[in-house]
């Protein structure tokens, strides 16, 4: 590219650039947040304050250790399932376990139905 073409499409786009800025200064929203940025520094040094002492009061995590990565998900311990003892009357054949994914279990519960399997449980 040459030193011209550059140079004019530096051009093109600052004058594009403050286009953008022109109709940004009568933006309502604008003007509102430059006056809160200009009240809130103003009591920040009110009260001899920093960016970073109101980030810190702020993102202050309650209950927790100062350090701590609050980011990463606490790990919790399920309780353990208690063990079942069903026990066949037809057959006199017990099954012990902890949930219904039995083998055994399953096929009494499609030859009886599941009512009748759970009421075996001693």
């Amino acid at each position: 590219m040459s030193k011209l073409a550059e140079y004019r499409q530096l051009e093109r786009h600052l004058a594009d650039q403050l286009a953008a800025l022109e109709a940004m200064k009568g933006d309502k929203g604008l003007e509102q947040e430059i006056e809160f940025e200009g009240k809130l520094r103003t009591l920040l040094g009110e009260y001899n304050k920093s960016l970073k002492d109101i980030i810190s009061i702020l993102d202050h995590p309650t209950g927790s250790k100062q350090g701590k990565n609050t980011s990463a998900p606490e790990k919790t311990t399920r309780k353990a399932r208690a063990v079942k003892v069903y026990k066949n009357p037809h057959t006199g054949e017990v099954v012990e376990t902890k949930g219904g994914n039995h083998k055994t279990l399953k096929e009494w519960k499609a030859e009886h139905g599941s009512d009748t399997v759970e009421s075996w449980v001693s």
